[in-house]
Order: structure tokens, then C-alpha cells, then sequence
């Protein structure tokens, strides 16, 4: 029986099932030993700071370890703020279902209707790219073009400017390909739509009405707080700090800058759990958008990487032996972000790290978390089978492209496949080129060893699939790759 949360005359949330009875399975949050469990993980997988959410029984509950700092020793607390990354995404995608409540356009709207700044490469793509599209990631449109457009309130305008004639990873509906650009699309229409640069829009229509005074976009404004430092090393040991705080430019900010803490995210995700009501009882998003959001748009082929089964409008649907529930994966120069919600527990987690092996600490914590308060049983470590099966490769060699990116399948000295991922043109200086060897999963699903441990929890997953377009391609990061030689 699915939960709601409802908001009590003290602002605090209830969990209601749909007979507006409170849902039998409350739990008792045990504050001690989530911390211990907390402390004893943070530690192991050398995570120098980490602060924890959950959202249970309309309570938000809040636990911090470690330090924000290694080189400074400031300790992390609750009311921290850390680098969420790519859960901006859902909130740029709750802005943009506020204009839909509003009449303001449709989820089918053409982009280039209401932006006629946006273009592609393809003049077919741009002319049908629709907002649907972009929020559930398959318009085509690339992750990889990292263009800083300025610090101005421009940024945005300049930005989707700029990315006229950047090539597409595929073409529009043919396939889920993660990508940013789109959201910077997004960030720009929401502009245009309200008046207001996307910072403030953010501000005024969500950060305000659900009283969450520890989110903010720009880093002049997290000064006010205390504030996460991103840490970089080698797996299996204490990271030290990066030479900056962030590089991402401010365009980056739709797809992956919202700067908060790890209640204030739980908060936000007790919008959705609420049906789109504030604390006050204030609407800020209907129900039917709320729905919307979580209702699968498109499957997944690449089920590992950030544990998707599939996509909805922002969010990322998952399925755990049957129980549905939704969240993101946020990941910005050393910090990673991780949110999960389960509808029918009225449960939400939060997880914010600034370095270290942070998948393996969410992992361990996060499955124990979900078990212990809504029955849900993770799957099992992404990696090769203890036989592996034998596969023909001759269909899988071969070179493959996108924007930035070029993939190259071949068979190692031993007769084996192997995968060489390297950035080019405007990413060229991102990464040296990683050479991985493969191990088959299945005949279409690889795992790559090499990849470290904030990518994957051991093995990074490399998937074959097929455009709708009969274009082979392959998955990495959740990037659709189309064969080219």
C-alpha cells in the first residue's frame, strides 16, 4: 500500500497511506547506531566527511562524521553544506514541471518553440527536440561539452549559444544518453519562461516556500556556511584536498551545482513524498506533475552505473526486487552525492561525502539503511561471474565516437577484449586515456576493471546495446556511444 507524507499543524511531515490511516509500518529511527555505522564506514572506506538524512515517519533525522577539511581538520556537522553535482538535475526538473503546472508550455512542447536561440547540428533534431525529451535524457543531446560562458547572468543564453553546433550523441528518441547540455537548455528556458536568471528562480519558487535556508547555487553565497572541501587521491587511501574547490563553471549550475545540506536535500525530497505540498500546505507542484516525474519514460540499458532500471522526468527509477522507488547520483571534482526515496515506506536518504571511496560507503550504508526501514534488499554488487561466459567479440570491435569521446574496442595480447576511453577535441586535457581490460558479464554486458571506486563499486559496466535507429553503440557512465568504424 503506497504512503504519502502529509503536513501535521507543527509543519512536520505524517505518513498517511491512501485511507488517510497513519501506515502501520513506522520505525523508530535508532540515532546511536546509525552514527556508529556511520563513524565505523566513513572510516573504512576513507571518506574525510560525510553527513547523513533520513527522512522516516515524517521526521528528518540528521547525522554528520569526519571532518569537511583534512588539511584544516574542520569537523562536519549537520548543518554542512557539500557539492551535490547532478541532483541538480531534479531540482531543475521540478522548476520545469512548475511552469508546466502553470500552462506555461507542455512536456511536448518543441524546445526550439519557446527557445528560438536552441539549435543542434541536425536541423530535423532541433526543429522536434520536446522538453520531455531533455528531462528524461533522450533527446540526443551530449553530457560532454564543458563550455564556461562567464560568470555574468548571461551565462546560461551564452552557453546554449555556444552549443549550436555540438553534435549530438545520437539522434532524438533513439535512446537514453546521460548528458548536461540538455539540462543547461532547460536552466535557459526556465529563464525565459520566468524573467528570473535560474539561481533565483530556484530561490523563489522552490528553496522559499519549503524553508530550505541551507541551499543555495553559488559559492559566494555557501561562504556563509561551513562548507565541504572536495578531496582527490588514490583508492584505498586518505584522499588529500584538491587544489580547488570547484572548477565547474556557472553555466554547470542546472546540471550540476546546487550547493546544500544533507537535511535540507531530504527536505526537498519530502516535496515529492508530500505530493507537492510545502510545509505550510502551501502547493508548490501538483500531484499530477509529481506523478509525472516518477513514471518511467524510457528503460535503461546500463543498470549498474547509477542503479537505474530506468527514467522518469529528472528523477531515476529504480526497482528492488519488485518495489518501486526513485532518486539521483550527484558527483562534482572529489564530492559525491547520493539520493534515494522509497514512495511506499514514506522513506527518503540523503548521503553527502567530500572524497574517498564514497560508492563503496553508500553502498554498505545505504543497503543496510533500506532493509532495516523498508524491507528493500539492494542488488548485489555490480562485477564478473566467478566463470565467465564466453562471448563473440568480432561484432563488438571496433571504434566508436561522441562528442568529446572516443571509445575503441579491441582484443588485448591475450586474445581478450579490451576498452581505451579517451577525451578529445574540447575535453582533450579532462583525463588521460584509460586502457581497461573487459570481462564478460553476459554477451552483451562487460565489467571493466580499473575504473576506482567512485565510479562503480568495483567494476565500472561496459554495455553493447542497438539505437531504436539500428546503430550499435556502447554504454559508459550511462552515455550511449554510437559505433562509427
Amino acid at each position: 500500500m503506497p504512503a504519502t507524507l502529509n503536513w501535521n499543524s507543527d509543519g512536520e511531515w505524517t505518513a498517511r497511506d491512501e485511507w488517510g490511516m497513519r501506515d502501520s509500518a513506522g520505525r523508530r529511527f535508532e540515532r546511536d547506531r546509525w552514527q556508529a555505522r556511520l563513524d565505523e564506514l566513513r572510516a573504512t572506506h576513507h571518506v574525510p566527511g560525510a553527513t547523513l538524512a533520513v527522512l522516516v515517519d515524517g521526521q528528518v533525522h540528521e547525522l554528520a562524521s569526519g571532518v569537511l577539511h583534512r588539511g584544516t581538520g574542520v569537523e562536519a556537522t549537520t548543518d554542512s553544506v557539500f557539492l551535490s553535482g547532478s541532483i541538480a538535475k531534479v531540482y531543475t526538473a521540478t522548476l520545469v514541471m512548475r511552469l508546466v503546472d502553470e500552462g506555461r508550455l507542455t512536456l511536448d512542447t518543441p524546445v526550439a518553440d519557446v527557445l528560438p536561440e536552441f539549435a543542434t547540428p541536425d536541423p530535423e533534431a532541433t526543429r522536434t527536440i520536446t522538453v520531455r525529451q531533455l528531462l528524461s535524457h533522450t533527446g540526443g543531446v551530449t553530457n560532454d561539452f564543458n563550455h564556461d560562458s562567464g560568470r555574468g547572468d548571461d551565462c546560461l543564453a551564452r552557453y546554449v549559444e555556444a552549443a549550436r553546433d555540438v553534435p549530438l550523441d545520437c539522434p532524438p528518441g533513439t535512446a537514453i544518453s546521460y548528458g548536461g547540455l540538455g539540462y543547461v537548455v532547460l536552466g535557459r528556458l526556465v529563464e525565459v519562461l520566468t524573467g528570473r536568471t535560474w539561481d533565483q528562480a530556484l530561490k523563489d519558487l522552490l528553496f522559499t516556500p519549503l524553508g530550505l535556508e541551507r541551499s543555495m547555487t553559488l559559492p559566494e553565497e555557501a561562504l556563509r556556511f561551513r562548507v565541504a572541501m572536495s578531496h582527490l587521491g588514490e583508492e584505498g587511501g586518505d584522499p588529500d584536498p584538491a587544489p580547488a574547490w570547484d572548477l565547474m563553471p556557472r553555466s554547470a549550475g542546472p546540471y550540476g551545482r546546487v550547493i546544500v545540506s544533507a537535511g535540507d536535500m531530504a527536505r526537498f525530497a519530502g516535496l515529492h513524498l508530500a505530493g507537492g505540498l510545502a510545509p505550510d500546505g502551501t502547493r508548490v507542484l501538483s500531484a499530477q506533475a509529481v506523478a509525472a516525474m516518477q513514471r518511467r519514460e524510457t528503460d535503461v540499458p546500463d543498470k549498474w552505473t547509477v542503479s537505474a532500471d530506468g527514467w522518469g522526468l529528472g528523477w531515476t527509477l529504480y526497482d528492488w526486487d519488485g518495489v518501486p522507488g526513485y532518486g539521483h547520483d550527484g558527483a562534482a571534482i572529489g564530492q559525491y552525492a547520493y539520493l534515494r526515496v522509497v514512495p511506499h515506506a514514506g522513506l527518503a536518504l540523503v548521503l553527502m561525502t567530500n572524497g574517498g571511496s564514497a560508492r563503496l560507503l553508500y553502498a554498505d550504508l545505504f543497503r543496510d539503511l533500506l532493509a532495516d526501514l523498508a524491507g528493500v534488499t539492494m542488488p548485489a554488487p555490480f562485477g564478473p561471474p566467478a566463470q565467465p561466459p564466453a562471448v563473440d567479440l568480432a561484432p563488438l570491435l571496433g571504434t566508436y565516437r561522441r562528442e568529446g569521446v572516443v571509445i575503441t574496442v579491441s582484443r588485448g595480447d591475450d586474445g581478450g577484449p579490451r576498452m581505451r576511453y579517451e577525451f578529445v577535441d574540447g575535453m582533450k586535457d579532462m583525463s588521460p586515456p584509460l586502457d581497461m581490460e573487459l570481462v564478460p558479464v553476459t554477451p552483451a554486458v562487460f565489467a571493466a576493471s580499473g575504473a576506482g571506486a567512485s565510479f562503480s563499486e568495483d567494476y565500472m559496466p561496459v554495455v553493447f546495446a542497438t539505437l531504436s535507429n539500428g546503430t550499435p553503440c556502447v554504454y559508459v557512465g550511462m552515455r550511449a556511444t554510437p559505433k562509427v568504424a
